[in-house]
């Protein structure tokens, strides 16, 4: 019978068979030595001695121990050769035994490989061995993944893996620990406190509108005491998240919001529409107090000389202006920080992340936001890291060491070790859902408003209109020639057309400050627009962000447009579609 059919029969593999030789063979070798034989006469002649020491199998230097000296011959490891991944025997087996010491002194040796599995669980990897495979059945929640041949333990269980390893009777166990940094991230986490349980605080009438994905979200954010990286896919409410979140920790409040100048009345807006608080609670500081503010907040300018007082139960503030709002916001005691678009602090050098970092860390609780935490590289990670846990992200160096290395266009540009990366901040900091994965969970279409702040000077030219247009209006009212009428009608249809047009000359910054958020996130976006001003910044804008883009309106030839459109839906170079309103062209 061939090895291969015995294998097939005993449903051993060749490494377990090996490892079981090699225990018998241990055992035998621990044997005590038989009693010695009486030495034959000297005038009797011993047959077939030179047969035994051309064979090795006994040695004439110690005939009355004739096992014991068989493990000093060379020709045994000949004759069983050492599996490269099999655990070594005791040195005291592999050379001539001294029997004045005793052999227990040499424990048997195993080596055990932990790793950090894509599940954000432990895996354990080590050669088959009854008494390790007994060990990690009293890890706490350890089960055996058949498929990939690997123990597998939760994260919590960590320490208590290591303890059982270091306290088997009569072995010697090498582990094969993970990285430091991976190590203390690790460590970190399982620190943290569980606050699952303050999910039931939520508002039914928040829990009820959530969907299914988001309420995993929100008891990610709760599990994980309250300071990760919320990474969803642009579009999947990461903004409802938050705000759920704040409400199942309303005793730590109040809350400051740092987020893009293009998206602080849009947090305004959201924030009131969920939560049930006065608009005066939610305070917003803009460059300047333009604007009718209809809704009712509080509006702080931070041109303001002086002191500016945040004592809103929500702060919203943009990015811009942390620098120089930054001792007020140390001085201030926030316990809960959201930072929305968070991938706007991936600059080490930029004067928002020095300002906004100490704020961030501050902060008993902090929620990061973005659809894009790393666009390019994983350095860009790094800051946001740190923000979250500063007592683990503490030195860029030994970071970049070991998830940046190998770029070409500088230090820490390139990237090492990611599928390690990517499994320790899923494990610890980061919950990331992408839309293919909830497409059954997303209604058909959603509408969104986003408010943006006009400039004063805009304002004031647009308010005198709609002032010239009342007077228009009275008259009409008053008028009772018909050709008068006639007239002011004329009148109030220019003046509309006019408010019209000068409404989205106005508009322009703030709509090309709201896309430069868009085109961080990455993906593919349509932009539909009435008048030609609008339409011709917007696509100069792209351009001007070599944003791969294409045009379609009234001056765009029928037969090229099926060209574009293939190109926009084809080519993912091509990321942004411009076209006018009424235009089917998708």
């Amino acid at each position: 019978m061939s090895l291969d059919d015995e294998e097939w029969e005993w449903d051993l593999s060749a490494e377990e068979l090996d490892n079981l030789e090699r225990d018998a063979l241990l055992k035998f070798a621990t044997k005590p030595p038989p009693p010695p034989t009486p030495a034959p006469p000297s005038h009797q002649q011993q047959p077939h001695s030179s047969h035994f020491n051309n064979n090795n199998h006994y040695s004439d230097r110690s005939p009355s121990n004739p096992i014991a000296s068989s493990f000093s011959s060379n020709k045994v490891e000949q004759a069983l050769p050492l599996s490269p991944r099999s655990r070594v025997l005791p040195s005291s087996f592999t050379s001539k035994p001294n029997f004045d010491e005793p052999l227990s002194k040499e424990l048997p040796k195993a080596s055990v490989k932990f790793f950090l599995h894509a599940t954000g669980n432990i895996a354990a990897k080590f050669l088959y061995d009854q008494v390790l495979v007994a060990a990690f059945r009293k890890i706490p929640k350890a089960s055996w993944n058949a498929k990939e041949r690997l123990w597998i333990f939760p994260i919590s269980s960590l320490s208590s893996a290591e303890k059982v390893l270091s306290e088997i009777p009569g072995y010697n166990v090498e582990v094969e620990d993970m990285d430091p940094l991976v190590h203390r991230a690790i460590a970190a986490a399982s620190a943290v406190p569980d606050l699952r349980d303050r999910y039931d605080r939520m508002p039914s009438y928040i829990e009820s509108k959530l969907l299914p994905f988001q309420r995993d979200g929100v008891r990610f954010v709760l599990q994980h005491g309250g300071r990760v990286l919320l990474a969803d896919e642009m579009g999947l409410g990461k903004t409802l998240q938050a705000i759920a979140v704040s409400a199942c920790i309303r005793d730590s409040w109040p809350v400051l919001i740092l987020t893009p100048s293009s998206l602080r009345l849009h947090w305004a807006s959201t924030i009131q529409q969920w939560l049930n608080i006065p608009p005066s609670d939610i305070l917003v500081v803009l460059s300047q107090c333009g604007g009718s503010n209809r809704a009712g907040y509080t509006i702080v300018s931070s041109s303001t000389k002086g002191c500016i007082l945040l004592d809103g139960l929500f702060n919203i503030i943009s990015y811009d202006v942390v620098p120089k709002l930054q001792n007020l916001l140390m001085a201030s005691e926030f316990k809960v920080v959201i930072a929305d678009e968070s991938h706007f602090l991936k600059n080490a050098q930029a004067k928002r992340t020095t300002a906004s970092l100490p704020v961030i860390k501050k902060a008993k609780y902090a929620i990061l936001l973005s659809g894009t935490p790393a666009l390019s590289r994983p350095i860009e990670l790094f800051k946001q890291l740190e923000a979250l846990y500063p007592d683990v992200y503490k030195n860029v160096h030994e970071y970049g060491n070991r998830y940046c290395k190998g770029g070409i266009f500088g230090v820490y540009q390139g990237a090492s070790n990611h599928e390690e990366l990517h499994n320790l901040i899923k494990a610890t900091v980061m919950i990331r859902r992408l839309k293919k994965d909830v497409l059954t969970e997303l209604p058909v279409k959603r509408r969104q408003q986003v408010f943006l702040e006009l400039a004063e000077k805009d304002m004031k030219q647009i308010n005198a209109l709609f002032r010239e247009l009342e007077v228009v209006k009275s008259k009409i009212k008053a008028c009772q020639s018909k050709e008068e009428v006639d007239s002011l009608k004329f009148n109030e249809k220019n003046l509309i057309n006019k408010i019209y047009t000068s409404s989205a000359e106005a508009k322009i910054p703030a709509v090309l400050d709201y896309l430069g958020t868009v085109i961080e996130a990455g993906c593919k976006f349509l932009i539909f627009a009435h008048h030609q001003p609008m339409i011709d910044s917007i696509y100069q804008f792209l351009l001007k962000k070599k944003v791969g883009c294409i045009r379609i309106d009234g001056g765009t030839p029928a037969a090229s447009r099926q060209a574009l459109v293939t190109d926009f839906q084809e080519k993912d170079a091509t990321r942004a579609a411009v076209s006018c309103l009424g235009l089917q062209v998708i």
